[in-house]
């Protein structure tokens, strides 16, 4: 029996899109060129509207202006290009922006109109503890991810573990493993560690870390690592459609993830696809 045009449409395979390139451009063009639900996992590391000049360690040409002008021309800038990613993330896709205390509730706001409230997913902490001090007010040292499902509860989503449990006096068996004893029997911790929550203490990049490329506002590795391990499947395609210098792109290649990235900047564009060509 023929299946019913609805259900024959949803389960269309997407159209497959040239990947593992770089782009050098503006995104809004880039991704109205692509097709619906090609995406499976997109990173948004947008400008934070603060209306300042950045500035990178590897001469002028690695600076970039971060745009001011107001709210209403910050969020009139973001919202035509959130609308083309939720139109070419799939069905199982995840989109993370990331923002700082600035902008993020207003986004958040914004996302929930075009996405729904019922997708959003996570407000992720990405607590550093690096930076300036200040008198007057706590010192701000985390940035916030905003997680999205574009169909939820059919997003992909792999549980990641890390470090390990207190387990300090505890009973342990006869093979040395601690455990706790409840009504049901001995309860035994993860071999693999805590599960993850949504706060995530990672260091920024130090001034003298390895990964330092000279490109100004460059994210740890280890902070897109487990956006795509945890958001994408081995040849799923990853975009970061404001990819500086592109280390979400590094993350998914790492990880046998196709990649898609775009940016404005010439120096950027170069540094991105030289860290992909010597990868």
């Amino acid at each position: 029996m023929a299946k019913p045009a609805r259900q024959q449409a949803d389960e269309e395979p997407a159209e497959v899109v040239a990947a593992d390139r770089v782009v050098c451009g503006d995104n809004l063009v880039l991704l109205g060129d692509l097709p619906d639900g090609c995406c499976e996992l997109v990173y948004l590391d947008p400008p934070f509207g603060t209306g300042q000049k950045r500035k990178g360690g590897g001469g002028p040409s690695c600076c970039f202006d971060d745009p001011g002008g107001g709210l209403e021309s910050y969020l009139g800038f973001l919202r035509p290009r959130l609308e083309q990613v939720h139109r070419v993330l799939s069905r199982q896709g995840s989109l993370y922006v990331h923002l700082d205390w600035r902008v993020v509730h207003y986004v958040k706001v914004l996302l929930d109109g075009i996405f729904g409230r019922h997708n959003f997913l996570n407000e992720i902490i990405w607590s550093y503890r690096s930076g300036g001090r200040s008198r007057r007010w706590f010192a701000r040292k985390h940035d916030t991810i905003l997680l999205y499902a574009r169909e939820a509860p059919r997003q992909t989503f792999h549980l990641l573990r890390q470090g390990a449990f207190r387990t300090r006096g505890m009973k342990v068996d006869e093979e040395g493993r601690p455990y706790k004893s409840t009504r049901s029997g001995r309860l035994y911790f993860h071999e693999d560690g805590p599960a993850l929550t949504d706060v995530w203490d990672l260091p920024f990049l130090s001034t003298v870390s390895r990964e330092r490329n000279g490109y100004p506002a460059q994210k740890p590795e280890a902070l897109l690592e487990r956006m795509v391990l945890a958001s994408s499947n081995r040849g799923d395609l990853v975009a970061d459609f404001f990819c500086g210098s592109g280390t979400a792109l590094v993350a998914a290649r790492r990880h046998d993830r196709r990649y898609l990235g775009c940016d404005l900047s010439p120096a950027a564009v170069e540094i991105a696809r030289d860290r992909l060509k010597h990868l």
